[in-house]
């Protein structure tokens, strides 16, 4: 598959079989990551990767952050929340160095380290692989970050939830670039 090809093919998948994906794919993903520009050659970019228990270890961590903050919430909830990192048989979870030089702009650290993710997904796409790039509270939350390895400080971008694909996904219209383009000669 060429570039433009798993461009215009990609599409968030979140329908995965829980079969693992092997260590040597995980490398090639993160091999292809790795290629993204950074200004500065700083390589803003930092990596965990969770399968198996690790997966399971973060399900905790996810619960128990959200008991702190939702102490009366039911148990079922919890389960639930618990069971959010089991959604796929890999999450490479992405996190940005804050710049160490004041040279270094930390926007130009979250292109890269976005520039990275996307590299990822197009690897996975070439691989035959389902991916779906995931935020929200998780990627804020100081227990998440702390157990991930990252700073409290520290971006958490993205947990890229990889898996083989279960079926087809629905093809979705794609979006035209026109509405958004100026030309200026």
């Amino acid at each position: 598959m060429d570039v433009i090809e798993a461009i215009h093919h990609r599409q968030s998948n979140a329908k995965v079989k829980q079969d693992e994906v092997p260590r040597a794919v995980i490398e090639k993903l993160l091999s292809a990551a790795v290629q993204a520009p950074n200004h500065y050659k700083v390589r803003p970019w930092r990596f965990a990767v969770l399968t198996g228990s690790g997966l399971n270890n973060l399900g905790e961590v996810f619960a128990a952050s959200f008991a702190d903050r939702h102490p009366d919430l039911p148990a079922e909830a919890l389960e639930k929340t618990r069971a959010l990192p089991r959604r796929a048989p890999l999450i490479i979870a992405v996190g940005v160095d804050k710049p160490a030089e004041p040279k270094v702009l930390e926007i130009e650290n979250i292109m890269a380290v976005s520039a990275a993710c996307q590299n990822i997904l197009l690897a996975a796409e070439a691989e035959g692989l389902a991916a779906k790039w995931r935020t929200g509270e998780w990627a804020l939350d100081s227990k998440v970050k702390e157990f991930l390895g990252f700073a409290p400080d520290q971006h958490l971008i993205a947990f890229l939830y990889i898996g083989y694909p279960e079926g087809i996904p629905e093809s979705k219209p794609r979006p035209s670039f026109e509405d958004r383009t100026v030309w200026v000669r």
